[in-house]
């Protein structure tokens, strides 16, 4: 049975440990009390009314939030903490292994997808060097691209 009410009810319960937790400032804590943590809470709110009000709709965005926020405190607080795209693809793909590990059937091609690119990511320095430099002059034309494109949505007829 859907329960409407646990995503709010955490989500409030979250915020006021983050302000109460702000307000009364405990030092070993003053790392964690910056913009992540919000992204934390609203993460864990939406993990939790996904997994206690069977909301499975909720996973991929909860899990995405919530480990973007992992990944922001953990790059403001280690030092070699990987910080380049390859990171958002493997949230992303964690995600989406964890929406076919829950609903089945849903997300197991994008999944894939997504963790190739984050592996190639960290073990290439630029995977995508081949694409760039193979395009580049279309790079340089796509203004022209553009306008084109406009005036031919605007001559043709429907």
């Amino acid at each position: 049975m859907k329960s409407q009410r646990i995503f709010p009810g955490a989500l409030l319960i979250g915020i006021g440990i983050y302000f109460f937790l702000q307000q009364y400032s405990f030092p070993v804590l003053d790392p964690f009390l910056s913009w992540p943590s919000l992204l934390f809470v609203i993460g864990a709110a939406m993990i939790l009314q996904a997994y206690i009000g069977r909301e499975n709709s909720m996973i991929l965005p909860g899990v995405i939030l919530t480990g973007l926020s992992i990944h922001f405190h953990l790059d403001s607080l280690i030092m070699w903490w990987p910080n380049h795209w390859g990171m958002y693809t493997l949230i992303a793909g964690i995600a989406f292994l964890i929406v076919y590990v829950k609903v089945r059937k849903e997300g197991l091609i994008p999944a894939i997808v997504l963790l190739t690119i984050s592996f190639f990511s960290f073990t290439a320095t630029n995977p995508f060097l081949w694409f760039e430099q193979g395009f580049s002059s279309l790079f340089s034309l796509w203004p022209i691209l553009l306008i084109g494109f406009g005036l031919f949505l605007l001559i043709r007829k429907k």
